[in-house]
């Protein structure tokens, strides 16, 4: 019993399977429960931009060499291409072998598309340029009150590199002062992880109770399959990269269970980002490596989402007859190669994303995107955590490539074992 309350994935875990049992049996009373679950959500969404600045400002000022702020920077871009390439390069081979909408004949002309009319529309579409200029916030605050990961970490780069440009007293009193800020902060984020279980517990009862678990026989192929595939895209590609600075990916994933089940509960990869990023400073990461890796991951670096958009593309492709040719594939991956990006900076990114691709693709009717609707909230679990551990694994990897993880502490955190190692008692000449 001890254990069990010291353990938050042990009482997350009970919470989702009572949400589970809440929706299913009593589906209004689940529904009702929705507030529990959001209230979550925002008080951990409250944290994150204040924690991104502190954590930023600080790891660039106390870096000092502002050419390896670029450094890490850009390795982190490179790694993010590389990573998103193969992701959504396993979507497609999976949905064009596995074919999981093959055999439903759906009428593209029948389909209902008022459920979709939010993310057809064309002032839906996210441009590139309006992408990039949306990085920048039009004041602060407004950065800060929205909770805009991008803006807030391009303020604060700009703001930690003035600090690292300044020298004397005034400079170490600002810096002493957000170090302490950040401190604070992840106080303040253990005190909200006591209600942990109680907003996953709301989370899922609402998800079960509207969706139903009875939604999900229809096209239970699909999600089975963007499950294993997500998977198998951790265990596969993100263990490879792991295994290069010799750790396991099993034990990795034993090491940040917390925050897997967090995720789990809440459908929402943000709602274990603090406790993320202070896991991964105690396993060995830079601190400035993990400033900036992780919330830019949060925008650049979502595995779970690009699996899920080739996936989807193909699927409704199968599901409505509609033929693709593999320069068609390769032209959907080019697409999503640069939409994706902005898949996480509005609200249903995901669906804006697919509606976009399915437009320039143009053969593929974007109509069938309500096949989608009815089980998307229960992918949404997989997307989430399949994009927590590839940030995770981003940090360790740059970490690595920056020659900054220390792979003592980290094999022994994985283990199981004290980051530092024991001090051997002195023994006495008489006890020799």
């Amino acid at each position: 019993m001890k254990r069990f309350k010291q353990t938050l994935y042990l009482q997350v875990l009970l919470a989702v399977l009572l949400g589970v049992l809440v929706g299913h049996f009593y589906p209004k009373f689940g529904v009702a429960l929705k507030p529990l679950g959001d209230g979550f959500v925002k008080l951990v969404r409250m944290l994150i931009a204040p924690i991104v600045f502190a954590t930023v400002v600080t790891g660039i000022a106390k870096m000092g060499d502002l050419k390896r702020v670029g450094r890490v920077g850009l390795k982190a871009v490179v790694y993010f291409e590389v990573m998103t390439t193969f992701a959504l390069v396993i979507g497609l081979v999976v949905g064009r072998f596995v074919a999981p909408g093959a055999g439903m004949n759906q009428d593209a002309a029948t389909l209902d598309t008022h459920a979709i009319a939010n993310y057809t529309a064309p002032n839906a579409q996210l441009t590139t340029v309006d992408f990039i200029l949306n990085v920048i916030p039009k004041d602060v605050a407004d950065a800060f009150a929205r909770g805009e990961i991008l803006q807030v970490l391009f303020f604060s780069i700009l703001f930690g590199i003035a600090l690292a440009g300044l020298s004397g007293r005034a400079a170490d009193s600002v810096l002493s002062f957000i170090d302490g800020l950040s401190a604070i902060l992840f106080e303040i984020v253990g005190l909200v992880m006591r209600v942990a279980p109680v907003g996953a517990f709301g989370a899922m009862a609402f998800t079960i109770g509207k969706s139903g678990i009875r939604t999900l026989l229809p096209l239970a192929k699909l999600v089975g399959t963007f499950y294993l595939t997500s998977a198998l895209f951790v265990v596969v590609v993100l263990g490879s990269v792991l295994l290069v600075s010799g750790l396991s990916i099993f034990k990795f994933l034993r090491f940040i269970k917390d925050e897997i089940f967090l995720v789990l509960g809440t459908s929402s990869s943000e709602s274990a980002l603090p406790l993320l990023m202070r896991k991964l400073e105690r396993l060995g990461c830079s601190k400035p490596v993990v400033g900036l890796v992780v919330p830019m991951g949060y925008s650049f670096n979502l595995d779970g989402t690009s699996i899920y958009l080739t996936l989807a593309t193909l699927f409704i492709a199968q599901a409505t007859n509609t033929q693709v040719s593999l320069v068609q594939e390769l032209q959907i991956l080019a697409i999503l190669l640069l939409t994706s990006k902005g898949a996480a900076t509005v609200t249903g990114g995901g669906f804006i994303t697919l509606a976009a691709t399915l437009s320039v693709v143009g053969n593929i009717p974007v109509a069938g995107l309500t096949l989608l609707l009815g089980v998307d909230r229960f992918m949404s679990e997989a997307r989430a955590i399949t994009n927590l551990i590839g940030n995770a694994v981003a940090s360790l990897a740059v970490s690595r490539w920056e020659g900054e993880l220390d792979h003592d502490v980290a094999r022994r955190m994985l283990d199981g074992q004290p980051s530092d190692p024991p001090i051997p008692a002195r023994i006495s000449p008489d006890e020799g």
